[in-house]
């Protein structure tokens, strides 16, 4: 696991009927009946909030009766090499392999060292969807925000390993692949597709503690270079202003002086949550109503908070908000993860001169 959604999506994959009933096959699966936990290897990012998301969830995933290895995976030039053979023995053992990112190069070079029978890939967010359709095309593994460019010298090293890796995540007699997620997917034949409701989340915690007013969900969108930074912030205030938001929960990509320039021009209170967005909001507490550009929390908080009465809203991305290095996927990508998400209100789009 390489992101804190990642490893939550771990726990609620292994809480769910799949993890369940398939406790033994292979690495074994924590559940409700189950008696033993999953050893769950964190490969860690270096950017400090995400690592330290990452390491609360690892609290969480011991308390749930899983062993956490944590690999300082690009601690240096090093580090790689240090960390896949300290690997290679626990993944040729295994039986079963769950990842969280099959587009992460370094799940790629991982996936060349397992002859698991069972692969399943639970949720990283909206690219689930992309990996999904890719992998029903033929396509190479490319994240949405990438394509559309010449690949560089660095995407021809690793194009073995990415075509390796989407050959062994493809079914055969050889293997049986499992998709977990709350995304609509419509997946290739052979692919089992269960759905992550995140009964584990709703289980482990009570329902929030309902505010007054609105809260905002940031996104990574200008760090990625999709979409412009000024249009950025001004639908940020126009949106704050018109639904009268209070709180800013950043994404925990957002650069700090972008997140400081919307504190000093919209009074907003940039929160910077210790844990994924999911587990802040059902923990609470939280507005009563959630207003988000399109990212994979429109289609997680409705579950992680069904039954609270908070309304979650999403605000389309305006195409003129678009870089000139946008993919040119980038407009229809976005509008399909906002079209396909369930019980949310839709917002019109900000207008910005």
């Amino acid at each position: 696991m390489e992101s804190p959604v990642q490893l939550l999506n771990v726990l609620e994959w292994a809480h769910s009927d799949s993890g369940t009933q398939h406790a033994g096959a292979g690495l074994p699966a924590s559940g409700p009946r189950a008696s033993t936990g999953l050893t769950v290897i964190v490969l860690s990012p270096v950017d400090p909030m995400s690592r330290g998301q990452l390491r609360r969830m690892a609290e969480l995933a011991r308390d749930e009766g899983h062993t956490v290895r944590w690999e300082e995976a690009r601690g240096g030039a090093g580090a790689p090499v240090k960390t896949i053979g300290g690997l290679t023995r626990v993944l040729r053992a295994a039986r079963r392999v769950v990842i969280g990112d099959p587009f992460s190069r370094y799940v790629q070079l991982l996936l060349t060292l397992t002859t698991a029978r069972d692969l399943v890939v639970v949720d990283d967010g909206t690219a689930t969807m992309e990996f999904i359709a890719q992998l029903a095309s033929g396509e190479r593994l490319v994240r949405w925000h990438r394509r559309g460019g010449r690949p560089g010298a660095r995407d021809m090293v690793f194009a073995p390993f990415s075509a390796s890796a989407r050959r062994r995540l493809t079914p055969s007699g050889e293997r049986n692949v499992e998709v977990f997620s709350s995304m609509p997917v419509e997946p290739p034949a052979g692919i089992e597709v269960t759905e992550n409701d995140f009964s584990w989340t709703r289980a482990r915690f009570e329902p929030p503690r309902i505010a007054k007013g609105a809260d905002m969900v940031g996104t990574s969108l200008v760090e990625t270079g999709v979409v412009d930074r000024d249009r950025y912030l001004e639908a940020v205030k126009r949106l704050a202003r018109t639904h009268g938001a209070t709180r800013y929960f950043a994404h925990r990509r957002e650069h700090p002086e972008k997140l400081h320039q919307l504190s000093t021009e919209t009074g907003l209170e940039i929160v910077r949550p210790d844990l994924p967005l999911e587990l802040v909001a059902r923990r609470g507490p939280i507005g009563r109503t959630i207003l988000s550009f399109p990212s994979t929390v429109v289609h997680t908080l409705p579950l992680a908070l069904a039954g609270t009465g908070v309304e979650v809203a999403v605000c389309d991305i305006d195409p003129a908000w678009l870089t000139d290095h946008a993919s040119p996927r980038a407009q229809g990508f976005l509008s399909g993860v906002t079209g396909t998400a369930r019980d949310v209100h839709r917002l019109q789009s900000v207008r910005i001169a």
